[in-house]
């Protein structure tokens, strides 16, 4: 999940990969915040951080104003990573002299004397001229070009803006990464996580096609869709010419579309069980797993979700909506909706039995299916105990 910058939310889990910017929670004198319950830790943590990260193709504002210099745009996110670069030439050319002042390069390709003389040559007609260096990753090994890249990122010449994309290899050290990361002006693209999505789709339908979404609509077509997000902007564009004037994007707008929607989407799940409709989610499960949904993501997700609402149950919906990353905070209130209709002792008894949950589906033979069912109704013997 992205982050908001000057805020950091660390979780110290022995459940796998739990959301870092999911939890977080008040603390009262006297009593042990839900979200550091057992082994599941929490801290808050605030400060400006070096890389800025950010969630959309939007610029951060201190960047948006930005003239000249260089920019290094890195991670696993094409599709945003791809709308800063164009939103950066925006920035610094006008349209009239852009084909004269516009250099596109890959770092694959370019050798180190084109890139010299590239990068030497002063604006047209113009006061800012555009080097956009894609795949820079393609220069670590060639000594001679990232020398002078380098010297050209620590000081760039007048009138140049030198745009740097490009995608760490998997367990690369390399020094390379972290000088351009620490000289130039940097932006993270981390991979879209699954729960960022839903918002996504609503608030780019919004932004870009003037088109609201409903929030069931918007988790059906993430959950038909994924995380690609140059796949979900066809799809809204798309849909945002099938409805035409209508005011609002539904479920069955979506289908109409042709889009194939799943019989059951993993976040719809998610609001069974912190509604408390327990029969509901035992039966969607069987559908999930059907899917191909996996124990161990249904974990994670229902770890995320209970720690969640152990924050809204302890500090409410106001201080839920402050930790969560940008495109989730539409859920702070559905959550601390959920959160008002669980006890303490069973939202301690549900993390305690996820964790053991993970455990077991890491060491035992059974199924995926037949540990999340069994956490599943423990909760329903519980609430029926109770």
């Amino acid at each position: 999940m992205g982050r908001c910058p000057g805020a950091h939310v660390r979780v110290f889990t022995a459940l796998p990969a739990v959301s870092p910017t999911g939890v977080g929670s008040p603390h009262r004198p006297g009593s042990r915040p839900l979200a550091t319950h057992g082994r599941l830790g929490v801290s808050l943590e605030t400060g400006t951080p070096d890389i800025l990260r950010v969630t959309d193709s939007v610029l951060p504002s201190a960047l948006a104003r930005a003239r000249g210099g260089a920019f290094y745009l890195h991670g696993d996110d094409l599709f945003r990573k791809e709308a800063a670069v164009r939103a950066l030439i925006a920035n610094h050319l006008d349209p009239a002299t852009k084909d004269f002042n516009l250099d596109p390069l890959r770092g694959t390709d370019v050798d180190a004397e084109t890139l010299a003389s590239v990068l030497a040559t002063p604006p047209m007609m113009a006061e800012w001229r555009c080097v956009v260096l894609r795949e820079v990753e393609g220069l670590a090994s060639g000594k001679h070009a990232r020398e002078a890249l380098m010297k050209v990122v620590a000081s760039p010449p007048p009138g140049l803006a030198l745009i740097m994309s490009g995608t760490v290899p998997q367990g690369s050290r390399a020094k390379f990464y972290k000088e351009l990361a620490k000289t130039a002006q940097s932006l993270e693209f981390p991979e879209f996580s699954e729960a960022d999505v839903p918002g996504w789709i609503m608030d780019r339908a919004r932004e870009v096609h003037s088109v609201e979404f409903e929030i069931a609509a918007a988790q059906a077509l993430g959950a038909a869709i994924g995380t690609n997000l140059g796949v979900l902007s066809q799809e809204l564009e798309k849909l945002a010419g099938f409805v035409g004037d209508a005011a609002v994007v539904t479920v069955a707008d979506v289908e109409a579309a042709g889009t194939k929607l799943p019989t059951q989407d993993r976040w719809r799940w998610f609001d069974m069980v912190g509604d408390r409709k327990f029969r509901d989610a035992v039966e969607g499960l069987g559908i999930l797993m059907g899917q191909g949904e996996s124990g161990v993501s249904l974990v994670i997700g229902l770890s995320t979700q209970f720690l969640r609402l152990g924050v809204a149950s302890e500090g409410g919906s106001r201080e839920l909506e402050g930790v969560l990353p940008p495109h989730q905070k539409w859920l702070a209130k559905r959550i601390g909706s959920q959160a008002k209709r669980w006890p303490r002792r069973e939202l301690e008894a549900a993390l305690d039995g996820l964790l053991r949950a993970d455990r077991l589906l890491k060491a035992s033979p059974h199924t995926d299916h037949h540990f999340v069912e069994e956490w599943l109704l423990a909760l329903m013997a519980r609430a029926e105990l109770a």
